[in-house]
């Protein structure tokens, strides 16, 4: 039997537990020489929502990329709840990445297919190679992907092309295709450096607000002040590879960002008013 949106609110079933992530003297090297990290360590706590802040370069993808294993560390230690990362083969990554959700900046839909379809994408990161290969969704699959819509507001544009979304909505879609997967950490990387100073600022509280109501560990990479500040609790800031700043968001000083940066703040460090 096939679930309509108006099912969606149905029998919410309580978030799984969150994952910790530990960072135990982390460097990674590029094959072309380049030092993206440098001797890193630090401890999320689970349920944390923290903002890894940086200029271009300072390390901050490397870093967030290094926790799903999408990038191998060169050295040292990265643990993401029960799994370490560093040691994982295949069949050991796609059982960790199951369980972690992935917000990118440029959005990754499917522009062709509905909203719905590309939401359901997401209940396809834990199960068997049959059913990915084929899309067989589950009645589950389809009522966890339609709650994860309702949850982003994006429930009456379900069966709406994605490609004809603005940018705030497409942002909300990838949102929800990471929330189907149920995940124990969401990591978000430049979610909002595409979008306009009002869009940003929503879609930053929507991840605050996932976070807040489901206890979610969510990393999220940023480059500006603002939004550190006012949608995250804590502030890891980033330079050249290193750990310059580790402390609360909302208290971080004009001078905290400075030393992060590396320079005088700008204008263009702040994305500006809500409206």
């Amino acid at each position: 039997m096939s679930h309509t949106p108006q099912q969606a609110g149905a029998g919410h079933a309580p978030a799984p537990a969150s994952w910790p992530i530990r960072l135990d003297r982390v460097s990674v090297t590029y094959p072309n020489g380049t030092a993206a990290l440098n001797d890193v360590s630090l401890s999320i706590g689970a349920g944390e929502i923290v903002s890894i802040v940086g200029l271009s370069g300072s390390g901050k993808s490397t870093l967030i990329r290094t926790i799903n294993g999408l990038v191998p560390a060169t050295s040292g230690t990265v643990e993401v709840g029960p799994h370490t990362v560093s040691g994982l083969g295949g069949r050991g990554l796609r059982a960790l990445r199951g369980h972690v959700g992935m917000i990118f900046q440029g959005f990754n839909l499917a522009e062709r297919v509905d909203v719905y379809r590309n939401t359901l994408v997401g209940r396809f990161a834990r199960a068997g190679a049959v059913r990915t290969l084929l899309g067989i969704a589950t009645a589950e699959d389809r009522e966890i992907a339609l709650r994860a819509l309702d949850a982003v507001g994006m429930l009456d544009k379900v069966w709406t092309r994605a490609g004809s979304l603005s940018g705030g909505q497409k942002q909300r879609v990838a949102i929800a295709r990471a929330l189907s997967q149920d995940p124990r950490v969401m990591l978000a990387d430049e979610p909002v450096a595409s979008l306009d100073p009002p869009t940003a600022h929503a879609v930053m509280a929507e991840l605050a607000r996932i976070s807040s109501e489901r206890d979610l560990t969510v990393l999220v990479n940023l480059h500006l002040m603002d939004l550190a500040r006012d949608y995250t609790t804590r502030m890891i800031g980033l330079r050249a590879g290193e750990i310059v700043y580790d402390g609360p968001a909302a208290s971080a000083t004009d001078a905290d960002f400075e030393q992060i940066y590396g320079r005088r703040i700008r204008p263009d460090d702040r994305l500006g008013a809500t409206s």
